[in-house]
């Protein structure tokens, strides 16, 4: 008797195990929670990565400052020394013209082309290479330099030449006369004065 009252309690067990291991078995639904105001299925923020800039610059102005010339202006200008003042003409491959009677007449630069066959000039300073200078007439002329040409269509109180390659002509005379360097001419059509010479392949008559 006892045994016929187990057999139905232990099918009961069994049944109850296998329904409660079943529901273990089932798989259960996960759930995701986010925090306010953010849906489930907003994508995750993109950060922003920056990207290479390319800066294009243009060239800085170039400032065109040209040879100088205080004194003179430019192209044709004449440019007046007025009665007994002074001027300075300085600079590079420029041209400049120069009227009045000037006191002193001062020329720096390389390849500089004065005209001052308009002008009477008491000291005529030049420095520089390949000066080329016409004047109506001067005092005292004084080149330092190679290269250079000067004349005058009147006469040259006194000349000193230092550099090589360099000529002087002088439409009258010219009362002194020094030179020291090579290869440079003097000439005068009213004679030359006293004479000091020293260098090789000089010139003076």
């Amino acid at each position: 008797m006892i045994s016929r009252r187990l057999v139905p309690a232990a099918i009961g067990v069994v049944a109850l195990v296998g329904v409660l291991s079943a529901c273990s078995l089932a798989p259960e639904p996960v759930e995701t929670r986010l925090p306010p105001g953010l849906a489930a299925s907003s994508a995750p923020p993109t950060v922003a990565v920056p990207s290479p800039s390319i800066v294009t610059t243009s060239p800085a102005p170039v400032s065109s400052t040209g040879p100088s010339a205080p004194a003179a202006g430019s192209g044709t200008d004449a440019v007046s020394c007025g009665d007994g003042g002074s001027q300075t003409v300085s600079g590079a491959e420029q041209s400049v013209r120069i009227v009045g009677t000037c006191a002193e007449l001062t020329v720096s630069g390389s390849a500089l082309t004065v005209d001052a066959s308009g002008a009477s000039i008491g000291t005529l300073r030049i420095s520089g290479d390949r000066a080329r200078i016409d004047a109506g007439s001067i005092d005292a002329l004084i080149l330092q330099g190679n290269d250079g040409s000067v004349r005058s269509s009147g006469a040259i109180g006194s000349a000193d030449l230092s550099g090589d390659r360099s000529s002087i002509q002088a439409g009258g005379a010219i009362s002194a006369v020094t030179v020291r360097g090579q290869d440079n001419v003097v000439s005068a059509t009213g004679g030359i004065g006293t004479q000091t010479v020293e260098g090789r392949g000089n010139r003076i008559g």
